[in-house]
């Protein structure tokens, strides 16, 4: 249930970059960031013990994913210009976009991390096989996403908010940990 719930924004970001291109090159996106997701979750598995010593890793994350969501904009504008015939063979550039989705990689998938390694509790069998787990959802997800971004565009303003709802929860969720914000006992579980 963790990765099917987590692997669901990383899936997202990965869908939202890859729909600007064209099929052969969405394939490419995808796969880079889909290995991405994967190189990204081992190393923090690894280190996930050490990480959570360091609240400000969420707020930095956060942070990156607010930059993600207004590339990720600017992108989207730049895809109804696209519509008008005089432009219809304009991408945006190949290596930014895999920049874009292996940042969004580093960013997000340490959530999916904590989720997976806390199920886990300290097996490594169950570790492994929930990171393997979340790296196909994530793959299968941002391929399906990417087709049907491409033709509903407006999917990809609600994707957008979810991405920008999840860097809010990072941003929230450090400033507590740090104490530098006090939250309502009720309301901590979000963040």
């Amino acid at each position: 249930f963790i990765d099917i719930i987590l692997a669901a924004d990383n899936a997202i970001i990965i869908g939202l970059i890859a729909s600007n291109f064209v099929p052969k090159n969405r394939k490419k996106i995808i796969f880079w960031g889909v290995v991405g997701a994967f190189v990204f979750k081992i190393i923090f598995a690894v280190f996930a013990t050490y990480l959570f010593k360091f609240y400000f890793i969420k707020i930095l994350g956060g942070l990156l994913l607010i930059w993600i969501v207004n590339d990720l904009r600017k992108d989207l504008i730049e895809i109804k210009k696209k519509d008008s015939p005089k432009n219809k063979s304009m991408e945006p550039s190949f290596v930014k976009s895999i920049y874009k989705v292996l940042f969004a990689d580093i960013t997000i998938s340490f959530d999916n991390v904590i989720g997976v390694v806390g199920a886990s509790k300290g097996n490594f069998g169950f570790m492994i096989f929930g990171l393997i787990l979340s790296v196909v959802l994530t793959g299968a997800l941002a391929t399906y996403l990417a087709n049907y971004i491409q033709k509903h565009l407006w999917i990809a303003y609600i994707g957008l908010g979810f991405i920008l709802m999840i860097a809010l929860q990072l941003i929230i969720g450090g400033l507590v940990d740090l104490e530098i914000i006090k939250i309502n006992e009720e309301f901590i579980k979000y963040f």
